[in-house]
């Protein structure tokens, strides 16, 4: 039935656009009502467990994003689906966002409680991209380099192999980034040769 619902959701839905202030409001509102609760962790934990749901099946969210399953079918199916897996509080936040017919921006949801619980712990998430897997000790010696050389201490390390940088690595922290990758170098210098660089340096 959930299949099949879901199909016919895809024929008929009209795409929701994504709404980062809605779900940062909705966040922020279960980040308050947890933190007064003394669950943030639980709930932490809950927004991390949805996430992942959320991108490994597009079949879960097409159902929330449903305007052709009800909103009391949408309740007995993530019901059926999360039970055992979330705490209560999160799963009546979950209810509550569909008796107010928010469901559909759940996964975003999800995503913006993540950022604000790393914000409120002062969490910074370093994203390192490599040409090849790197080893656990040069991982600690790069998270031992930028708190020695940046105001950042509490740090969540988030690695990922990308065979076309050849070689080098790609770092990006908040909104800095810095591309010492062998790809990069050489579409460096292939700009040059266009620009007719290397012609003036040799003169």
């Amino acid at each position: 039935m959930l299949v099949a619902g879901c199909w016919l959701a895809t024929r008929n839905q009209k795409q929701e656009m994504p709404n980062p202030r809605l779900a940062t409001r909705y966040a922020k509102s279960l980040i308050d009502l947890t933190i007064e609760r003394g669950q943030l962790e639980e709930a932490f934990a809950d927004m991390q467990w949805l996430e992942a749901l959320c991108k490994a099946s597009h079949e879960f969210v097409v159902m929330l994003r449903s305007p052709v399953i009800k909103a009391d079918k949408k309740e007995k199916i993530i019901e059926a689906v999360t039970k055992g897996k979330i705490s209560e509080l999160t799963t009546a936040f979950m209810y509550l966002m569909i008796r107010k017919s928010r469901e559909s921006f759940l996964p975003e949801v999800a995503t913006a409680f993540i950022t604000q619980y790393k914000v409120n712990k002062n969490i910074h998430t370093i994203k390192l991209s490599t040409a090849s897997v790197l080893s656990d000790e040069l991982k600690d010696a790069i998270v031992k380099q930028i708190r020695a050389t940046t105001h950042m201490q509490n740090i969540e390390l988030e690695t990922t192999v990308n065979k076309d940088l050849i070689g080098g690595f790609v770092l990006q922290a908040g909104d800095k980034l810095i591309d010492a990758s062998i790809a990069y170098d050489l579409k460096s210098i292939a700009k040059q040769f266009e620009n007719n660089d290397f012609i003036y340096k040799i003169r």
